[in-house]
């Protein structure tokens, strides 16, 4: 009854504290795509992530009623680091929707001018709001109409003590005269923040000092289907593993049990299974995490097992291995033999038929990409041929009697065939991200396989020249290029073999595996050559090829590819494509399936319409 009792009154009190207006929320997925184009739209950065900012706490004065209820102490405010343009996950605090929608837009537009960080935090924020109106004069009136909401909606300066009211008179100033405000008065109490404006101090996560051991994994992903995806992203930082030789507590004081976020070494059965609803609702409550590497754990030394396989059971190497470059976009240069590819194929691999699931859609394949294939075709106004032309010769019989002179055009057909003078190689993402599952029936990597099955047959009833070929990376220094079918071969049980025997590898360094598909495809001398990427996921991998660098390195592996004559193209099925296809591949250079299962039947088709 008391538990009762006290989650009614909770709740009382929670609602009469609640300052926002939960019926005109905006959420950040629903601004997602608009707020990526209007950001490079405006000349924002355009290899930045859109990503929702954890909440932070501010330190102002609080409302008796929220103190009560124990809210209003963090809020999500805007910032942009190198990688990351961070937006409110979402936005209910005006009472009308329009005004809510301006505010991201309003956010974007600030977050897309480039000011100098050095300066105050007050005058940074002016200097960036004046650049934006006088670049964008448009959105004045949304400015100031976002401006003449808040205002009533902060407390007067009257109410509060002098210090903080003349912080509260400055910030005013400021919102309503943009650069009229050099410095903010002092005061004890921190100012309460300011929605309009960009975040005062942002967290930044602090480089680890942390030595990483080849062959572990930076983090490890689970997957509960339970569990709602977040585009937040918590401020983190590494710390040394404490090694536990003072015991849990030297001397006990109460003052030193001070937040969730400090670690302590606590002895734990690694079986023991995890309440992940509970443990992500803590996660909620932390400022910060805080990680550290523990290379005695059992996970550390399985996944030492998954990373090397038994030399029995790899894959069998072909050569020596290739050394290709890779982009820094930091330094903005090419660093030189950086990378170490090595062509792999499956000594597992038996020649085997089509699966039979597979063959009733193969045999409608190639009965539609039978039109494709080269035909007979008759040329008409020869010199010679094999065939008088009825029409060309009545023609020029006509104009002889009329006094006339016709065209110089032949009187004659000849029979000529027609090529389609293309080539395509396909790239497939054999990362581990393909062993989740797609369907309840069937993994990712099954469905790849499928497809790769079905575009052979497809493109075996044209004609067309074409290879393939899968990837995956652990680190530089361990490129995967498994080789399914090369341009010389033939598509024939061997090669079903090879791709029934695909696997899920590590990790998706795409960058070295497009450079090295574009080395085989610009040896071929067709006119059309097609470099098809079919992937589940964004690039990555152990070290830092992570987040922007790795989708710049691949953004630069696939401008060199075009310098070449070739057409890159991505077939993806990863839900969070907005953030960063655009960006490498253009806008009409991939294509998103929405329901993995259906890959198999779209990839051929797709290849058709690119095609034709």
């Amino acid at each position: 009854m008391e538990e009762y009792v006290g989650e009614l009154w909770h709740k009382l009190v929670t609602r009469v504290a609640d300052k926002q207006h939960i019926e005109a929320v905006v959420t950040l997925d629903e601004m997602s795509k608009v707020a990526a184009i209007f950001f490079r739209a405006l000349g924002g950065d355009p290899g930045l992530n859109i990503s929702a900012a954890p909440p932070t706490r501010h330190g102002a004065r609080r409302s008796w009623k929220e103190r009560i209820a124990s809210s209003g102490e963090r809020i999500e405010l805007s910032w942009r680091d190198g990688e990351t343009l961070r937006l409110p996950e979402k936005i209910s605090l005006f009472s009308e929707r329009t005004l809510n929608r301006d505010l991201y837009l309003w956010l974007v537009a600030l977050s897309a001018v480039n000011v100098n960080n050095n300066l105050p935090w007050i005058v940074r924020n002016q200097a960036a709001t004046q650049t934006t109106l006088a670049r964008f004069p448009g959105l004045a009136s949304k400015y100031y109409q976002l401006v003449n909401a808040l205002l009533p909606m902060r407390a007067s300066p009257e109410s509060l003590p002098v210090a903080e009211a003349a912080q509260e008179a400055a910030i005013r100033r400021a919102l309503l005269q943009p650069g009229c405000i050099l410095t903010l008065p002092p005061s004890k109490k921190a100012f309460h923040p300011v929605p309009l404006w960009m975040h005062p101090s942002p967290p930044e996560s602090k480089e680890s000092k942390v030595a990483t051991n080849d062959g572990a994994p930076e983090s490890a992903q689970s997957e509960n289907k339970n569990l709602t995806k977040s585009r937040r992203k918590h401020a983190a930082e590494r710390t040394e593993m404490p090694d536990g030789k003072d015991g849990f507590l030297v001397m006990f004081r109460a003052e030193s049990l001070f937040s969730w976020t400090e670690y302590i070494n606590v002895n734990r059965p690694q079986d023991e299974e995890d309440d992940m609803e509970s443990a992500a609702l803590a996660a909620e409550d932390m400022d910060s995490m805080t990680v550290a590497r523990d290379s005695e754990t059992s996970v550390a030394k399985l996944r030492f097992d998954l990373d090397l396989p038994p030399a029995g059971e790899d894959d069998t190497p072909l050569g020596e291995g290739i050394s290709l470059p890779e982009w820094d976009y930091k330094k903005q240069i090419l660093q030189p033999d950086y990378c170490r590819l090595q062509e792999y194929v499956s000594p597992q691999a038996k020649p085997c038929e089509l699966p039979p699931h597979l063959k009733r859609t193969a045999r409608r394949l190639r009965s539609q990409f039978q039109a494709l294939a080269p035909t007979r075709t008759w040329l008409k106004g020869q010199q010679d041929g094999e065939e008088i032309d009825l029409d060309a010769w009545v023609r020029k019989e006509a104009d002889l009697l009329s006094g006339t002179h016709g065209d110089s055009r032949g009187t004659y057909c000849t029979q000529v065939n027609q090529q389609r003078d293309l080539a395509c190689l396909l790239l497939a993402d054999l990362s581990l991200s393909t062993d989740a599952y797609a369907s309840e029936s069937a993994r990712v990597i099954d469905v790849i396989g499928d497809s790769l099955f079905l575009f052979s047959e497809a493109l075996s009833a044209t004609g067309d020249r074409f290879a393939m070929y899968g990837f995956s990376s652990l680190r530089r220094g361990n490129v995967r290029f498994n080789r399914l079918k090369s341009f010389d071969e033939r598509y024939d049980d061997l090669a079903r073999g090879r791709i029934a025997a695909i696997k899920p590898g590590y990790y998706t360094r795409m960058g070295a595996a497009i450079r090295q598909a574009t080395e085989l495809l610009k040896a071929q001398k067709q006119r059309q050559r097609l470099l098809l990427l079919l992937t589940d996921g964004k690039p990555n991998d152990l070290d830092r090829y992570e987040g922007r660098y790795g989708i710049e390195d691949t953004r630069m592996a696939l401008h060199q590819a075009r310098q070449q004559g070739l057409r890159p193209f991505c077939v993806t099925i990863d839900n969070e494509d907005n953030e960063y296809l655009p960006h490498l591949f253009g806008a009409g250079g991939y294509a998103v399936i929405r329901k993995p299962e259906e890959l198999p039947k779209e990839l051929p088709l797709l290849y058709a319409q690119m095609t034709r």
